[in-house]
């Protein structure tokens, strides 16, 4: 499939660029929080895991093209610097265009909405493109998340995979 390329948004505090390596070196500090990984697991990356994490993000789709991957390093405007990422995995499920969507604020930066307006941010341009369900995985205690979720008009569902809760939209 033909996916459109990504491009940056912006919001009234924030630049949603589109990932690259050169995020790289800058992203290491936003992700340097231990308690980060409380809910979602894994660990605190080195600069080489995130060059080549990144460097495989940045391609913008699977091997067999089936997937988009939409990723964007959040910059903080008045910092102009990263406090987080958002990101999305799109899917053609065969009568529409389905994004698994996923938000990190660094713990220095949360609580003051900047995962939700990223998030909203990135769900407009989705939709904007053709995506017209969403779905997110999240930890069931990991309540900050859920409330990101909430207001991106996701609700949890019975459904769990690898512990977490899977959210979705409503909208067909």
């Amino acid at each position: 499939m033909d996916w459109p390329t990504i491009e940056p948004i912006i919001t009234v505090r924030l630049l949603l660029e589109p990932l690259s390596v050169g995020h790289a070196a800058s992203m290491i500090e936003v992700l340097a929080e231990p308690s980060l990984y409380e809910y979602t697991g894994g660990e605190i990356p080195s600069l080489k895991l995130l060059e080549k994490r990144f460097a495989a993000q940045a391609v913008g789709h699977s091997v067999d093209g089936s997937q988009w991957w939409l990723n964007w390093v959040v910059i903080e405007q008045d910092i102009g610097g990263p406090v987080g990422y958002v990101q999305a995995t799109v899917e053609d499920d065969g009568s529409r265009l389905v994004a698994d969507i996923a938000w990190v604020a660094s713990p220095n930066w949360q609580g003051r909405g900047i995962a939700s307006e990223a998030a909203q941010a990135m769900v407009a341009w989705l939709r904007s493109h053709g995506v017209r369900r969403l779905t997110a995985h999240i930890h069931p205690d990991y309540q900050a998340s859920m409330k990101v979720a909430q207001n991106q008009a996701l609700h949890a569902t019975s459904s769990k995979k690898d512990g977490e809760t899977r959210w979705e939209s409503q909208r067909p």
